[in-house]
């Protein structure tokens, strides 16, 4: 049972690693080989903040500034 709680990816951890897409490479490295599913979180939540963050960029840039 406790195996299970380990395998999911904490809500603040989802958050941080869509916002800021390193810390999610970094946890993807460090939990690939114990943890695969959460591994795969955290390079999906990284991967998804990278054109989030480019688009969020450009409109902040383009048309709020």
């Amino acid at each position: 049972m406790k195996n299970d709680n380990n395998e999911s990816l904490s809500i603040f951890w989802t958050i941080l690693s869509n916002a800021l897409p390193p810390i999610g490479f970094f946890l993807y490295f460090k939990h690939r080989n114990q943890f695969p599913v959460k591994a795969q979180k955290a390079i999906t939540n990284a991967l998804i903040g990278i054109p989030v963050g480019l688009i969020g960029g450009y409109v902040l840039q383009n048309y709020i500034l």
